[in-house]
């Protein structure tokens, strides 16, 4: 399916107006756009523009609140456990790290717990708000069941994703931002909007059949009929079993350490199928580089490593976590954020529904 590119100016502008329409604060519209911008500029598709709808959605159908209330519950000097309160979960993730940050600058690590959040976008945006303050960075989320666990058949895991980022002495900083199954359901929205199949080994039905049906795989996700695999896929050959694992973690950091449910308790529909708040949990750590080590040593030994890295090639270049996608953020915004014809007209048909006065630009 072919692209046009969008200026990114205009997608920041049409993105925090109809925030504004629904009833999200100036402020917190500017955080929530900055996370989705950010996405698309890293060239993460699947977090970008193309959620902007969902969280419109879960609005409008009364699941997610435009105001965000975060109320700490409990605190320590290191530690923090907050409650959204079902706001907008960028804000929430956004001023946990915060708090965790701040913290950590007198304590030297930090650590806070999230419960009833919602869905936050890209887990690595979080972590690099550490690396800004010249520390490092851990986020977790757990997420609606998608996951089969090793030998099981039905999806009882979020995707759970894991991110962490530190500064090196290169303008990259190290990030790896990585969902625990195989790809995440973001991705296969971006195959269903482009209409493509799902690569063989990614999803499998409950008879253990793969699934190809990006479309199919989607509805059939909600409904406990199919699953995603765990990094590793099916089975123990090939280690599935670790990404089962590292699911399970973010999963016990997300929901034991906040006190908040887990895998269907996460489904966002009550016993009579009708929508309810997905009461996601978060996890936040932020390392103070200073109280271990100077900051410009350990740039100077991340540095290296990703140089060893890089010099250890053969005939293609080999990337660290996070410089692709550097690499993009610094293209994009002067070639335009691509979207597809199906995404264009999701953009038509909100600039309608919410009457955004703004002309747009494809």
């Amino acid at each position: 399916m072919s692209h046009i590119r969008v200026p990114m100016d205009f997608l920041v502008q049409f993105m925090r107006e109809t925030l504004k329409r629904v009833g999200v604060p100036e402020q917190d519209a500017g955080i929530v756009t900055d996370v989705l911008i950010r996405s698309d500029l890293r060239g993460i598709e699947s977090h970008g523009i193309g959620r902007f709808k969902m969280y419109l959605d879960f609005i409008r159908l009364g699941v997610q609140k435009p105001v965000t209330k975060l109320e700490i519950v409990r605190e320590s000097p290191g530690t923090a456990l907050v409650d959204g309160h079902y706001g907008m979960g960028h804000v929430i993730s956004h001023r946990s790290m915060q708090i965790a940050i701040d913290k950590a600058e007198k304590t030297g690590i930090a650590a806070v717990a999230v419960r009833n959040s919602t869905h936050f976008g890209i887990c690595g945006y979080y972590p690099l708000m550490a690396v800004e303050r010249d520390m490092a960075g851990l986020a977790f989320t757990n997420a609606r069941p998608s996951i089969a666990p090793t030998f099981g058949l039905n999806p009882m895991l979020g995707t759970n994703p894991i991110a962490f980022a530190a500064p090196t002495d290169e303008e990259c900083p190290f990030v790896l931002d990585m969902a625990t199954s195989i790809a995440q359901r973001g991705k296969i929205e971006v195959l269903a909007r482009k209409g493509e199949n799902v690569p063989e080994g990614w999803a499998i039905d409950s008879d253990g059949n793969i699934v190809l049906d990006a479309e199919a795989l989607l509805s059939r996700l909600p409904a406990g009929t199919a699953s995603l695999c765990p990094l590793g896929g099916v089975g123990e050959i090939l280690a599935g079993y670790k990404g089962y694992g590292l699911a399970m973690m973010v999963e016990i950091l997300s929901a034991a350490f906040s006190g908040g449910p887990f895998c269907w308790g996460l489904s966002g529909f009550d016993e009579s199928g009708q929508p309810v708040p997905n009461r996601l949990g978060h996890f936040f750590i932020a390392i103070n580089i200073a109280h271990f080590i100077d900051p410009g040593q350990f740039k100077k030994i991340t540095g290296d490593l990703v140089r060893a890295m890089r010099e250890s090639a053969a005939n293609e270049r080999i990337y660290t976590a996070g410089e692709k996608e550097f690499d993009k953020e610094g293209q994009v915004p002067g070639l335009g954020v691509p979207l597809n014809e199906r995404l264009c007209q999701t953009l038509r048909d909100i600039k309608r529904e919410y009457e955004i006065d703004l002309p747009l630009p494809f």
